[in-house]
């Protein structure tokens, strides 16, 4: 069993905190659109009063697709923060958060790593990383019942994402499971506002037509330092295996919203592949 670590600072430390929170951004997200073909997904992983209403967008999302109920498994892929571990880890333990304990699809977890000498069982990438159990209490809120796979991406170069796409998409197809995949990631960090929106509205071009080789490059040519371009690299491949054919930005917001510090913003995005 992992343990909640960022209960309490990342996000609120008890379940009705925590419940009262998620209620209240899911609340205000208005979203817009058809989200039924949807299988894949991006959502911000910092605090929750800096990023948790843009994440409610991609939430609302996930809550209004028609073929949820059918949905047996949801592969949260997410950066490594720590350096600590290695290049692909997977989780083999049931996480728990203040609302309940979310299941490991263990079986799907051992097939990721049967699957390439380069995917590994690893916890201790996992230990102290916060982007992905800070996306946890949202799903527990809301999807009820459903088992779960946890991806740490420590090396996030374009071909260890299209490595874990073509993992995940395979493993789903072989064992049979209907899956989201959700990948987390905030943008560009501790830039003026207007040059970090700049990045990342030229980013979004490329999300939105699907390109993740323009994308990539992109990340890269414009020094952006958007933390989880590998995870959202691997979610976009994803989709495209399932026939997705557009990015479609649901929210975008930045710390300056919050601090009123428009100096040294960190920018949030909540997307869906469609």
């Amino acid at each position: 069993m992992r343990e909640p670590v960022f209960n309490g600072s990342f996000y609120p430390k008890y379940k009705d905190e925590t419940e009262k929170f998620i209620d209240s951004a899911l609340e205000k997200a208005k979203i817009k659109g058809d989200f039924s073909k949807a299988k894949c997904y991006v959502a911000p992983h910092a605090g929750y009063i800096y990023s948790g209403y843009t994440a409610a967008y991609t939430y609302k999302a996930i809550a209004s697709n028609s073929r949820l109920k059918d949905v047996d498994t949801i592969v949260l892929i997410g950066p490594n923060h720590t350096g600590i571990g290695t290049p692909l880890s997977i989780s083999f333990e049931d996480w728990r958060t203040p609302l309940g304990t979310a299941k490991n699809d263990l079986e799907f977890s051992k097939e990721l790593v049967n699957y390439s000498g380069s995917i590994y069982h690893d916890e201790s990438a996992h230990e102290d990383e916060h982007s992905l159990e800070v996306q946890l209490p949202f799903l527990q809120r809301l999807v009820g019942e459903k088992r779960y796979v946890f991806v740490c991406m420590g090396d996030q170069e374009v071909e260890n994402s299209e490595l874990l796409a073509k993992a995940v998409t395979s493993t789903a197809e072989k064992l049979g499971r209907e899956i989201i995949v959700l990948a987390s990631s905030d943008f560009d960090h501790y830039e003026k506002d207007s040059i970090a929106r700049k990045k990342d509205m030229e980013l979004a071009g490329y999300l939105k037509n699907m390109d993740y080789i323009g994308f990539n490059k992109a990340v890269k040519s414009l020094n952006d330092s958007i933390c989880g371009f590998g995870p959202i690299t691997a979610a976009l491949l994803c989709s495209k295996h399932y026939g997705a054919k557009k990015g479609e930005m649901l929210d975008f917001s930045n710390s300056g919203n919050v601090t009123k510090d428009y100096d040294k913003v960190v920018d949030y995005m909540s997307w869906a592949f469609l």
